[in-house]
């Protein structure tokens, strides 16, 4: 016998930013600022800085008006200046037919009626002479090399207020690493040459290099920490003065995965406790209370053990905090008491922890009554269910389980059907169809817990993953009401946003034209396009599919409003 079969463990190195990064390029950026100054013996052997250069990191060329980033998109790299230069717009913001976007409108109601009778009678049919971008924008490049370009740089220079970025300059880390929308568009001023970083590339150079760590957490701190602890009651009673003092000593976390929705199907075959052995421990139910825990982005479970599981109380978001009520109790009672809760990542969570000694000696000192929690709840016994805990969620605790589990939570207009009222007309599907050109965008089948469907249908989530690398900006947030859309111009039918999506939400589809015939591209292939829910972003009254339902089966919901859900689940 020879023994047992040994390999290589794999490493993320298997799949490198670019696989045509020669050794060349890695010298000559290995000899650039700031890499330059970093300590190579800082990184460990397995993950060397040239390592982290070579497999993290791509150089990319642009050309005069070449979009490099666009406002409000998600990104999942940073850039650095090596040639040339790039322009940013500081106002007004580019139209989003400039970048690439779908301008919405809603429809009249005459439009809207005279879907009834003008939808094709064949499937997915578009006019190809809109499927262009626009006489202000074009596309160079094929795949993940493309880029929309603006045509009229001139013009924009006009009309608009914009800056250079030189060479050297470093930009866009904030919204890779948080998963943040950009704040601003920029494109090349004429010929450039950029250095695009992964995110992985610069949160590992982030933990092994104190400079480069200590210059994003001061842009951060400088760009956006004060007016995410000012949207927070507790501390809106605090001075510009002794609120800066808070944010120089509040500490950045990140727990679990960024790219959670790659391993998110795999995950959800295994059993819970698999899953719980997963989710990293933020603050643990039994633990001194070092801080105040504040989302920055992500989602966290709230659990509490009982007997041999951790069930779910509740889940918090973006905006909402951990640990309050504790903290006010050990600073007013000579008895301290731990964290009655756990506090576990779900996916990738940012976190801001403001340290025990601030709260109690800055902010507490001075805090209104009015902002005071209610007295905290002291767990001296294991209780015998959910029920008991105080703050329990509104909804089934198993059903509670079930949304947590598969991720739903990540949705702000999930269509959530009660199959106990639901009689299978397919109003609702046929009602879809007719305000999409007799396509419907959902399946009215998907994952159920009980008397609870949720559907195969786009949710419009707080973390859009599908938006992440697509090359062209065709899916983004509409400017109506932060619905997640597609912009066919400007889709490429990379499938990028299809393969991204975790819930298998965006289907690729082959489009014809107005007689029904397949539309091809000049090597006679079908062009190939993503479509999912608009939510019936140009519709007066909404979604359809809600309108439609004749027996209140079928929701379009916010799974941050869990009283709303239990009303309606538990109405009638």
């Amino acid at each position: 016998m020879d023994g047992p079969l040994v390999i290589q463990r794999p490493m993320r190195w298997d799949n490198p930013f670019s696989p045509d990064m020669t050794d060349e390029q890695v010298d000559r950026i290995a000899g650039l600022e700031p890499f330059k100054s970093m300590d190579e013996n800082s990184f460990p052997s397995s993950m060397s800085l040239r390592d982290i250069i070579r497999n993290d990191m791509r150089i990319q060329h642009y050309r005069e008006g070449d979009i490099v980033v666009r406002k409000d998109d998600y990104g999942n790299s940073a850039f650095m200046i090596l040639k040339g230069a790039v322009r940013l717009v500081i106002s007004p913001d580019l139209p989003d037919a400039t970048l690439g976007r779908q301008q919405q409108k809603r429809r009249g109601l005459l439009s809207a009626l005279g879907q009834l009778w003008s939808n094709p009678s064949t499937p997915e049919v578009r006019d190809p002479n809109r499927l262009s971008g626009g006489n202000s924008t074009g596309q160079r490049g094929e795949g993940e090399n493309s880029h929309t370009f603006l045509q009229d740089v001139p013009m924009i220079l006009k009309n608009h207020q914009t800056d250079v970025m030189p060479e050297g300059t470093f930009f866009g880390e904030l919204a890779a690493l948080g998963r943040t929308p950009r704040q601003l568009t920029l494109f090349a001023d004429g010929d450039t040459e950029l250095l695009e970083i992964r995110w992985q590339g610069i949160r590992d150079i982030r933990r092994r290099d104190d400079a480069f760590r200590t210059h994003i957490d001061n842009l951060y701190r400088e760009r956006s920490l004060i007016s995410h602890l000012r949207a927070l009651p507790m501390f809106q009673h605090l001075d510009d003065d002794t609120i800066q003092e808070v944010a120089n000593q509040t500490i950045f976390e990140t727990h679990g995965e960024f790219e959670w929705h790659t391993s998110f199907k795999k995950l959800a075959e295994q059993t819970p406790e698999q899953r719980l052995r997963q989710e990293p421990v933020i603050s643990g139910e039994g633990d001194y209370v070092d801080g105040l825990v504040l989302i920055r982005s992500g989602f966290a479970r709230v659990s509490r053990k009982i007997n041999n599981g951790h069930p779910t109380v509740a889940f918090v978001g973006k905006g909402e905090t951990f640990g309050f009520e504790e903290l006010v109790h050990n600073w007013q009672n000579h008895a301290q008491e731990p964290y009655q809760l756990s506090l576990r990542g779900l996916g990738n969570v940012d976190i801001l922890r403001v340290p025990t000694s601030v709260m109690e000696s800055i902010v507490l000192p001075t805090m209104p009554k009015a902002q005071m929690p209610p007295p905290l709840k002291i767990h001296t016994i294991q209780e015998a269910s959910i029920q008991s805990i105080g703050n329990a969620t509104p909804l089934d605790s198993g059903l509670m389980e079930f949304l947590v589990e598969n991720r739903v939570v990540n949705g702000r207009a999930t269509m959530m059907i009660n199959t106990d009222r639901c009689v299978r007309c397919d109003d609702c599907v046929r009602a879809c169809a007719s305000t999409h050109n007799n396509n419907p965008r959902f399946a009215r089948h998907g994952k159920r817990y009980d008397n609870v469907m949720i559907a195969n249908a786009c949710m419009h989530c707080v973390d859009p993953v599908c938006m992440i690398g697509c090359p062209t900006g065709a899916i983004h947030r509409s400017s109506l009401e932060g619905q997640v859309v597609i912009n066919d111009a400007s889709c490429i039918g990379c499938a990028t946003c299809a393969n991204s999506c975790p819930y298998d939400n965006i289907r690729m589809v082959e489009i014809r034209d107005e007689t029904g015939e397949f539309v091809l591209d000049e090597a006679n292939n079908p062009i190939v396009k993503s479509t999912k829910c608009d939510l019936c972003v140009d519709q007066m009254g909404g979604p359809a599919c809600e309108r439609a339902c004749p027996h209140d089966a079928l929701r379009r919901v916010n799974l941050s409003d869990l009283d709303y859900i239990a009303d309606w689940l538990n109405a009638g």
